[in-house]
């Protein structure tokens, strides 16, 4: 598999391959010591916890055709999110394995925002921080 950074930090492929072999597997995403990484297709996407700034839960409802008519199907996703921008999202499967990756990204990325960013800022400038879990 190729290894591929989402950040401006590249690292030794040796490494962050002894380290993706023994993380914690929560669907597509793997929790290391020290990266997150996610599979897509043939490829491995990681991102260092330290330049990962916001993460956050995204419920999409997908419209589906069920036995008994139409219905809306919830898919949890996990969205990654440096200073500037949305890294990734990534979907998981289920609301579970939501919870326990939401727990788990707390311990191991203590300094990140949980939770959207609010539509308005306060005084500061800074954004407040919504509460999600």
């Amino acid at each position: 598999m190729k290894y591929c950074a989402l950040t401006s930090t590249e690292e030794n492929t040796e490494a962050l391959r002894a380290e993706y072999k023994t993380a914690q597997e929560i669907g597509r995403i793997r929790l290391g010591d020290r990266h997150f990484y996610f599979r897509s297709a043939r490829r491995v996407f990681y991102i260092p916890y330290t330049e990962i700034h916001r993460y956050f839960r995204r419920v999409m409802l997908v419209p589906a055709k069920l036995c008994c008519g139409r219905g809306d199907l919830a898919v949890e996703h996990l969205v990654v999110c440096d200073a500037d921008r949305e890294l990734a999202q990534i979907e998981l499967p289920g609301s579970h394995a939501a919870k326990v990756l939401m727990e788990r990204l707390r311990d191991l990325a203590p300094g990140a925002l949980v939770g959207m960013p609010s539509r308005e800022q306060d005084g500061s400038g800074r954004e407040e921080q919504a509460n999600d879990g």
